[in-house]
C-alpha cells in the first residue's frame, strides 16, 4: 500500500513540473512567434521614432546592458561581504535581529515603494535628476536583500570539515574564507546573481522614478561627461522594460504592438542568453578554484 502511494504522489509531482514546464514554454514560445519577425538590424541597432512608423531600440537595449552591469558592481560585493559577514562573523545577539529584520523587511517591499524611494532620495534630495546611477541604485536595494541572502547560504552550505581543515594547516580565518569558503559557494552565489540579472532586466516600476523615460541618441565617440555619451552615469537611461510600457501606453506610435512584440521577444531572449552565459562561466570559476 506505502508502494502505491509512494507512486502516485511521485506521479502527480511529475505532471504538476510539467504543468509548469509546459506553461513556461507556451509563454516564452507565444512571446517569441508575435515578436521575431519584428527583428532586424535596424530594429535593434537602431534609434525609436516617436509619432512615427518604425524606429528601433538601440539606446534602450544598450541601457539595460549598462544598466545590469553598473547594478551588479554594486550588488555583488555588497552581497558577498554581508553574506560573508553574516554567515562567518556575526553572534547571535539584538544587532544580528536588526540586521535580518532589515534584510527581510527590504525583500519584500514593492518594487514601485523603491521607485519612489529612489525618487526623493536619489533624484530630488541629490538633485541627480533622472539618471542611470539613480536607477542602478534603485534596483541594488531590490536586489541587495535577495542576493544576500542566497550568499549566506551558500557561504553556510560550504563544507565545515574543509574549512576546519584549512585553518589546521595554519591558514588564517581571511585566507580560508577567501581560497577555500568562497570557491566553494561560487556556483550557488552565480545562481543567484542570475536571478538578480533578471530582475535587473525586467524591471520597469523602480526604473520610472529613478532613470526615467527618455532615451536621447547616444554618441560612442562624445566625452563621458556629454549627456549623449552612452556610458555617462549622469543621464537618463530609458530600459527596454520600461520602453515597453511607454509604447503600449502613451499611444504615440502607429505600430506600438509590434515594437512592443519585437521588444519583449528581444527581452526574453536576452534574459535566456544571459542565463545560459552564467551557468558556462560558473562551471568553468567553479572548476578554476577547485582545481578539478
Amino acid at each position: 500500500m506505502s508502494k502505491l502511494i509512494d507512486k502516485i504522489w511521485t506521479t502527480i509531482l511529475y505532471i504538476i513540473s510539467a504543468f509548469v514546464v509546459t506553461l513556461l514554454l507556451i509563454l516564452i514560445g507565444y512571446i517569441l512567434y508575435k515578436g521575431v519577425g519584428s527583428l532586424s538590424p535596424s530594429f535593434l541597432f537602431g534609434d525609436p521614432k516617436i509619432g512615427e512608423a518604425g524606429g528601433g531600440i538601440g539606446p534602450q537595449l544598450f541601457n539595460s546592458f549598462y544598466m545590469l552591469v553598473i547594478s551588479l558592481a554594486i550588488s555583488i560585493p555588497l552581497s558577498i561581504g554581508a553574506g560573508i559577514y553574516l554567515a562567518e562573523y556575526a553572534k547571535e545577539g539584538m544587532f544580528l535581529n536588526i540586521v535580518r529584520t532589515s534584510i527581510e523587511t527590504m525583500a519584500s517591499l514593492p518594487s514601485i515603494v523603491v521607485g519612489l524611494f529612489g525618487f526623493l532620495i536619489f533624484v530630488k534630495m541629490t538633485n541627480w535628476g533622472f539618471t542611470l546611477l539613480s536607477g542602478a541604485l534603485a534596483i541594488t536595494i531590490i536586489n541587495l536583500p535577495g542576493l544576500t541572502r542566497v550568499c549566506e547560504n551558500a557561504i553556510r552550505a560550504s563544507s565545515k570539515g574543509v574549512k576546519e581543515a584549512s585553518l589546521g594547516l595554519g591558514a588564517t580565518r581571511f585566507q580560508t574564507i577567501k581560497r577555500v569558503v568562497i570557491p566553494a559557494a561560487i556556483p550557488e552565489i552565480i545562481t543567484g546573481v542570475i536571478l538578480a540579472a533578471g530582475r535587473i532586466f525586467g524591471e520597469a516600476a523602480a526604473l520610472l522614478y529613478t532613470a526615467g523615460m527618455s532615451a536621447p541618441s547616444l554618441d560612442f565617440t562624445a566625452n563621458i561627461t556629454s549627456k549623449a555619451s552612452p556610458f555617462n552615469l549622469m543621464r537618463p537611461a530609458e530600459t527596454l522594460a520600461v520602453y515597453i510600457w511607454k509604447v503600449n501606453s502613451e499611444g504615440m506610435i502607429p505600430d506600438a504592438t509590434k515594437i512592443a512584440n519585437g521588444s519583449s521577444a528581444v527581452l526574453i531572449i536576452m534574459v535566456l542568453l544571459f542565463n545560459v552565459l552564467a551557468r558556462l562561466i560558473g562551471k568553468k570559476v567553479y572548476k578554476m578554484y577547485s582545481g578539478s
